[in-house]
C-alpha cells in the first residue's frame, strides 16, 4: 500500500503545484509499481489490470481507510493557515475526521480547474469498470449540491479484502434483509418427482455456462441479464434445499430474502430498501431466494387510496431490478395462483414443488432414517408411505420425534407408536386430522 500511496501523493501535489502556478509542467507519477502480487489489493491491481485514471480512482476511494489523514496533511502543506479550497472538494462524516474524496476531488487531480478538460473526465464515473461492477460508486446527493460533490466510496466488501486480505459475509439486518443460506446435504438427499429434478438442473446448466453463452457466443446481444425462476409448491417440499444445492454445487452464495424487513410503511423507503440491496448483490455472483414471495408478488390491488397507489409502485420498482439483476433470482410461493400473472410472464422457468408421491416418500424416510436407528419389527415404511401423505420436512419432523423418544428410553429400536404419534402430531399440525 505504501507504493500507491506514494503515487497517490505524486499525482496530488503535482496537481496542486501545477494549479497554484509553482511548476510549468505536471509531473507525472511513477506507473511502474512493484505491487506484492500475493497481496489481496496487489492481486486484484493486476489481475484486472488497473492503471492509469483507474488506479487513481481506486487508491484515492480507498486511502482514508488505510491513512485517515493523508488528504489533510497534504492541504496543509499548502494551505498552513486554513482556509477554503473548494477546488480539492472533499467532505467529512460524522465519525471520520479527516477529508473524504468525493467525484470533485478526483477531476480536481485528472484535470485541475479548467472545465473544458474536467467535462472530458465526466463520462469516467460511468464508464470506468471499478463503477460498472460497484466496486467504487458516488455517494448520492441532495438537490442542490453538484452531481459530482458526492463522496467518492468503495464498496464495503472490497475495503475490507483491500484492508485484511479476507471478506466476511454479510449478516442479516437493517442495512441488509437478506441471509445466507447453507446446506450439509447433498443432490442424492433431494427427493423430487423427475420432471422437476430436469427443471432444476437446466438452471443448474445456466448457473455453470451462462458466461460463455452470453459473452462467447454473444447472446448478451439478445438476452437480459440473469436468470428468472419461480418455484412454487407447499411448504416442504423442497423450494428452500434446492436453492441451497444449486449454490453449494455452483460455489455460489444463496442469500434469503426477508420480505417484511424490505418492505416499509413509510413512502420511499421500501424502494430505497430495494435499492440497496440490489446494489449490493451486484456483480456479487449471488443468487437471491424470495422466500414467501406472495406476500409482495401477489395480485395487485384496485387503486383506493394513495396507499394502494404507493404499494403498486413499490412492487413494480421490485420487479425492475429483479429483471435487470445479472445474477439468478429465484421467488418462492405456496401456490402458482396467487402470483399475478404480469409476473410471472416475466420468468424463464415456473417450478412446481408438488407433494412427494408415495415412492419419494419412501425414499425419503429411508434417506433421513439415522444409520444408528433400528426399526421396530411392526414398522412397514412402505406402507406407512403410500398410507400418509406428508411432505419431507414432515417426514424429518416425524422422525426426529420418534428418534428423541427412543433415545429418552435408552433404546436403540425405534418403536411403532412413537413413529405413528410422530405422523400424527404432523397432521394436527397440517390440519389434515381432527384431535
Amino acid at each position: 500500500m505504501n507504493e500507491l500511496l506514494k503515487f497517490l501523493n505524486v499525482a496530488i501535489r503535482s496537481r496542486l503545484d501545477f494549479e497554484l502556478g509553482k511548476v510549468d509542467s505536471l509531473q507525472k507519477p511513477q506507473m511502474n509499481l512493484h505491487l506484492n502480487k500475493e497481496d489481496a489489493l496487489g492481486k486484484f491491481i493486476f489481475e484486472h489490470q488497473i492503471q492509469n485514471q483507474n488506479l487513481l480512482l481506486l487508491v484515492l476511494a480507498l486511502t482514508p481507510h488505510v491513512d485517515p489523514g493523508f488528504f489533510n496533511r497534504i492541504i496543509q502543506d499548502y494551505f498552513p493557515k486554513g482556509g477554503e479550497f473548494p477546488e480539492f472538494g472533499g467532505v467529512k462524516s460524522k465519525n471520520h475526521r479527516g477529508i473524504i474524496p468525493t467525484g470533485e476531488t478526483a477531476l480536481y487531480v485528472l484535470a485541475g480547474n479548467d472545465p473544458n478538460t474536467r467535462r472530458q473526465y465526466f463520462p469516467i464515473f460511468q464508464e470506468s469498470e471499478l463503477f460498472k461492477k460497484g466496486i467504487l460508486y458516488l455517494e448520492e446527493v441532495g438537490r442542490t449540491d453538484p452531481e459530482w460533490s458526492g463522496a467518492l466510496l468503495m464498496d464495503s466488501e472490497y475495503a475490507e479484502l483491500f484492508t485484511t486480505g479476507t471478506v466476511n459475509k454479510p449478516k442479516l439486518g437493517i442495512n441488509f434483509p437478506a441471509e445466507l443460506i447453507k446446506t450439509e446435504l447433498e443432490w442424492e438427499d433431494l427427493v423430487l418427482n423427475s420432471k422437476t429434478l430436469d427443471q432444476i438442473h437446466e438452471i443448474e446448466e445456466w448457473l455453470k455456462h451462462e458466461q460463455q453463452l452470453m459473452n462467447d457466443w454473444g447472446m448478451g446481444k439478445r438476452l437480459k441479464p440473469g436468470f428468472r425462476v419461480m418455484f412454487f409448491g407447499p411448504p416442504g417440499t423442497g423450494k428452500t434445499l434446492t436453492a441451497s444445492l444449486l449454490g453449494k454445487y455452483t460455489k455460489k452464495d444463496v442469500y434469503r430474502i426477508d420480505l417484511s424487513m424490505v418492505t416499509s410503511k413509510y413512502i420511499g423507503e421500501t424502494e430505497k430498501n430495494i435499492s440497496s440491496l440490489f446494489d449490493k448483490a451486484a456483480n456479487k455472483n449471488w443468487i437471491l431466494f424470495f422466500d414467501e414471495a406472495d406476500a409482495v408478488f401477489g395480485k395487485r390491488t384496485n387503486v383506493r387510496d394513495a396507499h394502494d397507489k404507493y404499494a403498486n409502485q413499490e412492487v413494480s420498482y421490485l420487479l425492475q431490478r429483479i429483471e435487470n439483476h445479472p445474477g439468478l433470482v429465484i421467488l418462492a410461493s405456496n401456490f402458482k395462483s396467487n402470483i399475478d400473472s404480469a409476473f410471472t410472464r416475466r420468468f424463464q422457468s415456473i417450478i412446481e414443488f408438488p407433494y412427494p408421491g408415495s415412492a419419494e416418500r419412501l425414499s425419503l424416510w429411508q434417506k433421513n432414517i439415522p444409520l444408528k436407528a433400528k426399526l421396530g419389527k411392526g414398522i412397514k415404511l412402505d406402507l406407512i408411505s403410500k398410507k400418509y401423505e406428508l411432505t419431507g420436512a414432515n417426514i424429518v419432523n416425524v422422525i426426529q420425534f420418534a428418534c428423541l423418544k427412543t433415545l429418552s428410553k435408552k433404546k436403540e429400536i425405534i418403536e411403532e407408536e412413537d413413529l405413528l404419534l410422530g405422523i400424527k402430531k404432523e397432521l394436527l399440525k397440517e390440519g389434515k386430522i381432527s384431535n
